[in-house]
């Protein structure tokens, strides 16, 4: 109405509508709808909060506030009278009818005193009466008394206006409790049912004191004796309750809550078991599975459940279904209750992620850190859960969980925490008990209080079956008891875990016997090598130093064991585990942390004997024995005039050391290059495990997802399958580059090794490398043409008569292009190389007495460097008949098992090389041993870091020390024992 006032005053002074509008929209933009804040306790002693205005509200006269705050009452001596509006009058009762009735609708004479609220009041045991049997007031209240006798047996009712027959537990002929009858927990039992003496304490083990209950000293012996006189089913439960609350534990001779219950279920032996169960008395809750040694065996291990679990195909079953039945700690049913929310698992997750613990295969565990604020807020009493497994089926059966209580005690021994044959099985529990821990009353705050910090659900596989089958789970139930100081501050931490665990007795037997028998093999195969090193070296006695050698000879090939048996077993679990169609029914299942613990020593050992064999390695590279033979001979000038004589003169023109120096720094450069790109193998394996998600195939469970949404759970990594899956992709990867390098790049790209070797023949210089005192190899670069200083035009035609065949070969003998050979040196001949040897390594100590720039005290150095130059070219030349050398072919066993059957004693053996196999004192040659050194380094860095990413970088840092470490001692040693100077190797 008021809006169509104003549009009517607008249309008559013609204002424009859509200013109207404008200004209507302001009006509303700016008008305030704040209202003060106002609780029930902010009203006053004569308002009431109104729920309707949300504000206090005066009450009306003779009126003051209900105990709700909520509404108004009349006073004290006054009645309501009802009328037609929503609120009340009062009127004041008469001096005649001093008191209020107790509905407080009327006046009324009493029998006796008044009450503090000004209604009437009996004596104890009197019912109060204020109207007729039709309803209307009397003029006078009455109190009648009750009869407690039989045959009455009746009480006042609790709200005192009628008398009600007393409880079924006190005796049967008064509802009062006379002596010699004993009274408990608000019941009345007749004498020597149970000895009063009980012990209503609560031992708190892990804080070596105990606490003498409230709760019990209340419900303890009513409970106990209900249960045993009466077979209260209630009181049975209750009881059960407050044994579970002290942990199960109890003595041979104890009248705890424990003690009790045993006691009376022992007295009931004679009953009918429930269930068909033995350990399950009538009446009484199945607490125990028995105490007979070895039964937790018996029960856990004998008979696999019938359920089928699959991962895959038409009858994939992954559910695992568990049902709780849920009791009060008065011992009330309160409801079964499907296990999967918040009901054992106090951590707060997502439903999506707590469901994964119930994925039969999905190793599931979850940790958090509570306030006990918030426990005493969501657990004020403690919950009783009897947990079962669900089989379904047409008719739906239940297996109970068996429960392994870490904290039980049994004469003050922890019985759980000992041998399975020592185990005692229970069947209850609770998650958190703020309750057993208040002294004074039950209402006061407790002086300490139990909550649940581990929950483990544990499933075993059935050995050799290939059906999916496992044993009966085991629930592992451990507590923490947390003495109360600030609750405000005070946390406490709580773990749900899921595991599952299949015996892995055969796959270790499997394991060693693989690693037994393949380690005799490795000893036979290092004494070969010993064998063969002692050959090399001419030398027939057994010393330290051969054991030593073997040793190391032993520590590599050892570790190759282990490498290839740790990453097959690795490998064994990423298939059969992971695969798609690998298990139609469950017939393996992960190793648990706990039972990797070998197989982590195992690659522990792996990679140390490894960083053995490649530091031995690296020594033996820095520490060979190299010489560059230069086959230049002098070339003679232009003929001139010696004024002193007259006569005419031929100067011979000096060979220039730069094609040396030019041999020296390829040397250098080829040291340290690979068969791999090591930055590319770094970025490919990480390429693989994190954007890609191969990482999650190393993830506890079944699943072969590369991708997971971030709302799944997501659980922890397998060490096992983790080391699988990382050394596989870098072993794949270096293999895909070691093909890649060998049968494209190094035919149609580039090929170091081989470029070297022709850059020796063009330069005109030979290279001897002994890797042993008497074996190595040589790569003869001796010049067909005969010479290599020369100008370009001359090099140009050279090299187009060689490529077009108009001159002779390259190789060591004529007629053949072999340039490489493994030698095999006599004992003279090393004898007489040490001998110039060791005048080059006088020249090279620091000398006090000589300055080392003098021309004069170089001398030395460059004759031992010509020296050196002519031996070696002699020998090549055969000019030597005692150090005469012969050129043959190396059988091919001999090759493979790398020892020399002959033994060079007249004559040194050259052996045709064609695979350049000189590379074995570089990287390059070595590249196995790098590629393995490098997978056991990662691997072992992720194993221990659980990152990939971690483990790529500082895998990466140690290629880069290691490169760089041996490019700097190759090049010191190349500069000793080459007599190049170390300025010209850039």
């Amino acid at each position: 109405m008021a809006t169509e006032t104003l549009l009517f005053v607008v249309s008559r002074h013609k204002v424009p509508v859509s200013l109207f509008i404008l200004m209507y929209i302001d009006l509303l933009r700016c008008q305030p709808f704040t209202i003060p804040f106002r609780a029930p306790s902010d009203c006053g002693a004569e308002e009431f909060f109104d729920i309707s205005s949300v504000s206090c509200v005066m009450c009306g006269p003779n009126q003051r506030r209900s105990t709700t705050g909520l509404s108004c009452i009349c006073q004290i001596g006054y009645k309501t009278v009802t009328t037609d509006k929503a609120s009340i009058s009062c009127e004041k009762c008469l001096s005649d009818k001093p008191a209020v009735t107790k509905d407080g609708f009327g006046c009324i004479r009493c029998p006796g005193g008044l009450s503090v609220e000004g209604t009437c009041q009996c004596p104890p045991g009197d019912v109060l009466v204020e109207r007729e049997i039709n309803g209307t007031f009397l003029e006078k209240a009455r109190c009648e008394t009750c009869d407690e006798d039989s045959p009455a047996l009746s009480v006042p009712n609790s709200s005192g206006d009628r008398c009600e027959r007393c409880l079924a537990a006190y005796v049967n002929t008064s509802c009062a409790c006379k002596s010699p009858n004993v009274q408990s927990g608000g019941l009345c039992f007749p004498p020597g049912i149970l000895s009063t003496s009980v012990n209503p304490t609560v031992t708190y083990s892990q804080l070596k004191f105990s606490v003498q209950s409230a709760w019990f000293l209340q419900n303890l012996y009513s409970s106990s004796t209900a249960c045993l006189g009466f077979s209260n089913l209630t009181a049975c439960q209750a009881l059960g309750n407050m044994c579970v609350m002290n942990m199960h534990s109890f003595s041979s001779a104890s009248t705890d809550a424990c003690g009790l219950f045993n006691t009376i279920f022992r007295s009931m032996a004679a009953l009918s078991s429930t269930q068909g169960i033995s350990y399950w008395r009538a009446n009484l809750p199945w607490l125990y599975y028995g105490d007979e040694p070895g039964l937790a065996s018996r029960v856990l291990q004998t008979d696999p459940i019938p359920t089928r679990f699959s991962f895959r195909g038409k009858n994939k079953n992954t559910d695992v279904r568990l049902l709780a039945a849920v009791y009060s700690v008065r011992g009330g049913f309160l409801r079964w209750e499907q296990v999967g929310g918040q009901n054992l698992q106090l951590c707060p997750q997502p439903k999506t992620k707590q469901a994964a613990a119930f994925s039969f295969g999905t190793a599931y565990k979850e940790s958090c850190d509570l306030s006990v604020a918030e426990l005493f807020a969501t657990h004020p009493e403690p919950l009783f859960y009897d947990v079962f497994l669900d089989l379904g089926g047409e008719n739906r059966k239940l297996l109970p969980l068996p429960t392994l209580v870490q904290n039980q005690q049994y004469n003050g021994r922890f019985i759980n925490q000992e041998n399975m044959n020592n185990w005692y099985l229970s069947r209850r529990m609770f998650l958190v008990d703020t309750l057993s821990g208040r002294e004074k009353s039950t209402s006061s705050q407790p002086k300490v209080i139990r909550v649940v910090s581990s929950v483990k659900i544990r499933f075993q596989l059935v050995p050799r079956t290939q059906e999916g089958q496992v044993f009966p789970p085991l629930m592992t139930v451990t507590y923490t008891d947390v003495p109360i100081t600030d609750i405000n501050t005070q946390t406490v931490s709580t773990t749900f875990a899921v595991e599952y665990e299949m015996d892995q007795k055969e796959a270790r037997l499997k394991t060693d016997t693989a690693l037994g028998v393949l380690g005799g093999v490795a000893v036979l195969y290092s004494l070969l090598k010993t064998i063969s090193w002692k050959r090399r070296i001419a030398s027939s006695f057994i010393d330290l130093e051969t054991v030593g050698k073997f040793l190391l000879f032993y520590a590599g090939d050892l570790a190759n064991v282990f490498f290839a048996v740790t990453v097959g077993t690795g490998l064994y679990w990423l298939i059969f585990y992971k695969t798609l169609k690998a298990q139609q029914f469950v017939s393996v299942l992960l190793p648990l942390p706990a039972q990797e613990e070998q197989f982590v020593t195992y690659i522990g050992c792996a990679f140390a004997l490894k960083a053995v064999q490649f530091l031995h390695k690296l020594v033996l590279q820095v520490t060979i024995d190299i010489f560059l033979i230069d086959w230049e001979r002098p070339r003679s000038k232009t003929s001139r005039s010696v004024q002193a004589s007259g006569e005419s003169k031929r100067d011979a023109s000096p060979v220039s050391i730069w094609r040396t120096y030019f041999v020296a720094n390829e040397w250098n450069e080829i040291q340290t290059i690979r068969k791999i790109n090591p930055t590319f193998q770094v970025m490919a394996v990480l390429f693989f495990l994190e954007v890609l998600g191969f990482s999650n195939l190393a993830l506890r469970d079944p699943w072969s997802n590369l991708q997971r949404s971030s709302e799944e759970y997501t659980p922890s990594y397998s060490l096992t399958l983790r080391y699988g899956l990382a050394a596989t992709l870098w072993l794949c990867i270096g293999l895909l580059q070691v093909i890649f390098f060998t049968v494209f790049y190094a035919h149609f790209v580039e090929d170091k090794i081989r470029q070297f070797v022709d850059l020796c023949s063009i330069s005109n210089i030979s290279v001897l490398i002994l890797s042993h005192r008497c074996f190595g190899y040589y790569i003869h670069g001796r010049s067909v043409h005969g010479h290599a200083d020369t100008n370009m035009e001359e090099m140009n035609n050279n090299l187009k008569r060689e490529a077009e065949s108009l001159c002779g070969q390259r190789g060591l003998l004529p007629n053949t292009e072999v340039q490489t050979f493994q030698v095999s040196l006599t004992h003279s001949l090393r004898s007489r190389y040490d001998n110039i040897q060791e005048s080059i390594r006088k020249r090279n100590r620091p000398s006090r007495l000589t300055d080392a720039s003098l021309p004069s005290s170089l001398e030395p150095h460059f004759r031992a460097y010509r020296n050196m130059n002519h031996f070696l070219g002699s020998v090549i030349d055969h000019a030597y008949p005692d150090m005469d050398y012969l050129v043959k072919d190396k059988l091919m066993f001999e090759s493979v098992i790398g020892m020399e059957f002959l033994e060079p004693t007249e004559k040194s053996i050259f052996y045709n090389d064609e695979a350049h196999t000189f590379s074995n004192v570089l990287y390059y040659g070595n590249e196995a041993t790098l590629l393995i050194f490098d997978t056991l380094f990662f691997c072992v860095v992720d194993l221990g870091s659980q990152s990939f990413v971690l483990a790529a970088v500082l895998t990466y840092v140690q290629q880069v020390i290691f490169r760089l470490l041996r490019n700097s001692l190759g090049q010191k040693n190349l500069v000793n024992k080459t007599m190049v100077d170390e300025r010209f190797l850039i």
